[in-house]
């Protein structure tokens, strides 16, 4: 029996239409999808009239599906990965299910697509020839201590950020990264997308009159950057 094969597939992180070609071809022609939320995929895959089966594989069971997933495989079938929004396994679930593939001989094929750090980073105006990307930091455990050796890095900084601590993020930015200059996207790619920049300061100020909902993507600038 020949052999499925894992197709990790880039979804819009907003905007449905920034779905690709190459995207819903492979939907077309895998058995199944494995998706975080089957009911946010589930609507991606209507508008598009497509019916292929869905599985739900997030942090909660990932560890549990894996072997589900690789059996489906060795049985013939084929899945796409996919995760809410954007590209899976950057700070999403999924990478533990590409490296048991990968052990296991599976061909592992990439379809690119949205990423929300890339392309936050291609609007900001700030240095993209060198970044860091640390995606959430920790809620409790150890944030402290990552801020502080954040604020060392000469780089640009990626972070991802929810609406429940983004203004916790930026007060820990004036006091840990006072002097460096902040760019932060609101919804990308959606209806309300906005960006702020100023100085963790200026954007504190300024917060009682901006909306805070969504999803935010955080880029702090080089040392002496302005």
């Amino acid at each position: 029996m020949t052999t499925g094969k894992l197709y990790i597939v880039a979804t819009p992180i907003g905007n449905l239409s920034d779905i690709t070609l190459r995207a819903i071809e492979t939907f077309k022609k895998v058995n199944f999808i494995a998706c975080e939320d089957t009911r946010v995929t589930s609507k991606l895959l209507a508008l598009y009239n497509l019916k292929t089966k869905l599985i739900s594989f997030n942090a909660r069971n990932e560890t549990s599906k894996i072997n589900y997933v690789i059996k489906k495989i060795f049985e013939g079938e084929s899945c796409a990965l996919v995760s809410d929004a954007g590209t899976p396994t950057i700070s999403d679930p999924g990478g533990r299910l590409v490296n048991e593939a990968k052990k296991n001989g599976i061909d592992v094929i990439g379809i690119p697509g949205a990423n929300a750090a890339i392309l936050a980073l291609s609007i900001s105006g700030l240095p993209t020839d060198s970044f860091l990307f640390e995606g959430f930091l920790p809620q409790k455990k150890g944030r402290q201590k990552k801020l502080k050796e954040l604020a060392t890095q000469k780089r640009t900084i990626v972070l991802y950020e929810s609406v429940h601590r983004i203004e916790k993020l930026i007060k820990e930015l004036n006091e840990y990264m006072p002097e460096r200059l902040i760019v932060i996207h609101r919804e990308l790619t959606k209806i309300f997308e906005e960006t702020w920049i100023g100085m963790p300061n200026e954007i504190l100020h300024e917060l009682p009159n901006k909306t805070i909902k969504g999803e935010f993507v955080v880029i702090i600038a080089p040392i002496g950057w302005k």
